[in-house]
């Protein structure tokens, strides 16, 4: 795929970008690893006032690198403005909080002094994809930059000014040039740049298929990986739900960026004694939103980020629908070059079906029939994902309980799936391993050293 913008609403290709050569790549590695030798030596304190200035930026310009993200991939402008402030938060609470989450911790042993130090590990490879294109970077970048390591910044191929953009917030922070750097080249250049001695390990969003690659070629090189990629995840409604608020956080969570959000709710569950009540309610929830120019405050869902990204999902849309699959909302691809695709609902989603098996990175709405509580529970987890999910009940001990039997890396009880700084984030299963985010995703790059003293 070139590298290049182009504009999902009109299709319009903005700007073309020529890829780094494979000497400029290797200069590139080599400037970040040699300024790693003086990085770390500095304190939490230095890089704290560095990330304050980078939240600074974000905030003072989140309209600028909001547009950017609206032109290359499509999302509605207030919510590309949401997402760089959600940034800025992000780079306050490693700064905040870096040196206490990575302090020595004593532990009692028969030595004199024993401790584990949590000390950075290098360069750091990112392999990024293009859905939030500056939220899934500084969710890497704040904590690594933070526990003294530097960055490598290999982003998706349809996003680059956003990739060149954080360089230059990075740069205007008044961070050493050499911290982060960002990589413009093709995924076939990856495998080389993890093969380098000097990048010490890599983290990746993205599909299934592009970290299984990342996770062999960084396990031949003997590199630590943190991989985040697809989900399907279940939203359970119980017959004791709140069926408004439950129908309303449902569109909002199959809608959210389009549909394209790896923890957008995307298999809704529901107990059949309120499954029809549930389904007109979220049918008529999600035909009226309203889709047009991105940059319009009137704007609810954008175009997919590209035209073959739409055509993907109308054929597993067609496949589930020749598998038994019905229609309940009307919708799909606008037209055959388009990258618009309104909601839809498909009823009587049964394994084998793509709506049930793989994941539907785009608005269509899979709605399933349980029998009962734990009839639910087993249809969430008949899933090769494992990401997040979430469940409804007006019982809170009971949304808990649901909540500990299903197969993910987060629950969520009466509220949409959404990821904080606060809040390890990650996924089991086909959905990856490790986690960024909170104190566990900044420990993540960095060596737990036993010490001992006899």
């Amino acid at each position: 795929m070139a590298i290049q913008t182009m504009n999902p609403a009109t299709n319009e290709v903005v700007k073309t970008f020529e890829p780094h050569t494979s000497k400029e790549v290797e200069q590139k590695i080599e400037s970040a690893d040699k300024a790693f030798r003086n990085w770390r030596k500095t304190t939490f304190a230095e890089r704290a006032k560095l990330m304050q200035k980078c939240a600074g930026i974000l905030d003072n310009d989140a309209e600028k690198y909001g547009r950017i993200i609206t032109l290359e991939m499509g999302k509605p402008l207030k919510d590309g403005i949401a997402e760089v402030k959600k940034c800025a938060l992000a780079c306050r609470y490693y700064a905040e909080n870096a040196e206490d989450f990575l302090k020595d911790e004593t532990i009692e042993t028969k030595a004199e002094k024993s401790l584990i130090a949590y000390e950075p590990l290098g360069v750091i490879l990112a392999v990024m994809p293009w859905n939030f294109p500056f939220w899934q970077v500084f969710r890497f970048l704040a904590p690594a930059l933070m526990a003294g390591n530097t960055g490598l910044l290999k982003h998706a191929s349809n996003v680059p000014q956003c990739a060149l953009a954080i360089e230059e917030i990075i740069r205007k922070a008044g961070f050493p040039e050499d911290v982060f750097y960002t990589l413009l080249i093709g995924s076939k250049e990856v495998d080389a740049v993890i093969g380098h001695p000097a990048v010490k390990a890599v983290t990746l969003t993205g599909s299934e298929a592009a970290g299984a690659h990342v996770a062999a070629t960084a396990g031949k090189e003997i590199k630590k990986t943190v991989l985040e990629l697809g989900g399907s995840d279940p939203f359970i409604v119980l017959a004791d739900a709140d069926l408004e608020l439950a129908a309303q956080n449902a569109m909002k969570s199959r809608m959210v960026n389009t549909g394209q959000s790896c923890i957008a709710a995307k298999r809704f569950i529901v107990v059949e004694t309120i499954a029809n009540t549930f389904l007109d309610k979220i049918k008529a929830k999600m035909a009226a939103l309203k889709t047009g120019d991105p940059l319009k405050d009137d704007c609810d869902y954008g175009p997919m980020a590209r035209p073959d990204l739409a055509e993907e999902l109308q054929e597993q849309v067609e496949q589930s629908i020749k598998k038994g699959a019905k229609v309940v909302l009307k919708g799909g691809r606008e037209g055959k070059d388009s990258a618009y695709f309104k909601p839809m609902i498909l009823s009587n989603v049964k394994p084998g079906m793509p709506a049930y098996d793989e994941e539907m990175f785009g608005p269509v709405a899979a709605f399933i029939v349980a029998k009962d509580e734990d009839d639910a529970i087993r249809i969430a987890n008949d899933s090769r994902f494992g990401l997040a999910g979430s469940v409804w009940t007006k019982d809170h001990e009971r949304g808990l309980k649901v909540a500990r039997q299903v197969e993910s890396g987060a629950m969520f009880v009466n509220a949409m799936v959404a990821s904080s700084p606060e809040m390890p984030f990650g996924g089991i299963k086909k959905s990856g391993y490790g986690r960024e985010l909170s104190y566990v995703g900044i420990r993540e790059f960095v060596n737990q050293k036993s010490i001992w003293v006899g």
